[in-house]
């Protein structure tokens, strides 16, 4: 008699505050289910169970963690990723239902992604759920008081790893611009904020609802600092050349040419 497969539940926590996950993902934590959560390092901390443990829930007897190295090299994530989709893979084989715990949305940025699509492609009829949550940009606009687009308001949410040119092309189109992992660009950003006239525009924030939470509204203060890799810069565009609405929508350039 084949054993039905289990399903696998992507799980998101929001960016850290407890009070952000959804009735669903409290659930689904509150059951029977297997839990699953990535770490950077084996036997490491994992972020995104400091969430579900700060909400008072309790893991399972039997739970798993799933080592994503902080790497580029493509080689050796496909072996960590292939690893941890065949852990997956032999619990939901053995009817159990997974719970993967991502920090933020499951669907933004998320390493749930390459863990769903590998566990696919060694078994393709494997039922996937995600349970969506707040990322860290929404929580990081709540608590700023400041609304990431207005009305007719054009956003761009980007890595920031892609580089001052890229950015400062999505500066001509966009009304808000978020830029995630400002890490290792952190000045460079800061640079061309200054050269835009923008300091004043935007925010910092570190760790968004966690216990650590860092908010900063004087990005130039930020200039030669050491700062967590889990941060953003929301940065606000109120100078950006708009064209005019056409039926909710903005008006092609061609359009108003003619």
């Amino acid at each position: 008699m084949n054993t039905k497969l289990g399903t696998l539940y992507g799980v998101s926590l929001g960016p850290g505050d407890p009070g952000l996950i959804t009735r669903r993902a409290w659930d689904l934590l509150s059951g029977s289910r297997h839990w699953t959560y990535p770490v950077r390092k084996k036997n490491s901390d994992s972020y995104a169970l400091n969430i579900a443990l700060r909400a008072g829930l309790k893991p399972p007897v039997e739970h798993s963690e799933l080592h994503f190295p902080m790497t580029h090299d493509a080689e050796i994530l496909a072996r960590y990723w292939l690893a941890a989709a065949q852990t997956v893979l032999a619990l939901l084989q053995r009817g159990e239902d997974v719970l993967f715990l991502v920090e933020g949305d499951a669907s933004t940025y998320s390493t749930f992604g390459h863990l769903q699509r590998s566990v696919r492609a060694l078994q393709a009829d494997v039922t996937v759920e995600v349970v969506p949550g707040v990322s860290s940009f929404h929580a990081a606009a709540a608590r700023s008081g400041e609304p990431l687009a207005d009305v007719d308001d054009t956003i761009a949410i980007i890595p920031a790893g892609y580089g001052i040119d890229q950015i400062e092309r999505l500066l001509e189109d966009f009304d808000t611009l978020v830029l995630l992992k400002v890490k290792p660009l952190l000045d460079d950003v800061i640079d061309l904020l200054r050269r835009r006239d923008l300091l004043g525009q935007g925010w910092f924030i570190e760790k968004a609802g966690a216990p650590e939470e860092r908010m900063v509204h004087d990005i130039a203060s930020l200039e030669g600092q050491k700062v967590n890799y889990l941060s953003l810069l929301i940065i606000k565009n109120p100078g950006r050349q708009r064209s005019e609405m056409q039926r909710g929508c903005r008006k092609k350039k061609d359009s108003i040419d003619e």
